[in-house]
């Protein structure tokens, strides 16, 4: 298994209780900060902020339709719509740090 092979692999969700699921630490931006998801199964992201700066307690996307709070050391749920392919971008409360959500 190569290095690519390793970092694909960790952008990938993994399927609970029927949803594709990926977790993202928030500590220096997001990480990881592309992830993919297939067409037309629920998915979910889950954000854990272990930064205490303010510019990261928040994250936002107009094109997925999320704007949510993220308290420090705890887990956040934000479902994604998986109806269209495409990339589809998000980024902090102050837009200084970005990410980007994958459809396939």
């Amino acid at each position: 298994m190569g290095l690519k092979d390793l970092f694909h692999k960790k952008n990938q969700a993994t399927m609970k209780d029927g949803n594709q699921v990926i977790k993202i630490n928030v500590a220096n931006g997001y990480e990881p900060e592309v992830v993919e998801f297939k067409q037309g199964t629920p998915a979910k992201i889950i954000f854990n902020r272990s930064n205490d700066s303010a510019c990261l307690a928040r994250v936002q996307s107009d094109e997925m339709q999320f704007n949510t709070d993220l308290p420090l050391n705890q887990d956040v749920e934000v479902t994604i719509n998986t109806d269209q392919k495409g990339e589809f971008n998000y980024a902090c409360g102050m837009n200084m740090f970005h990410g980007k959500v994958v459809i396939k």
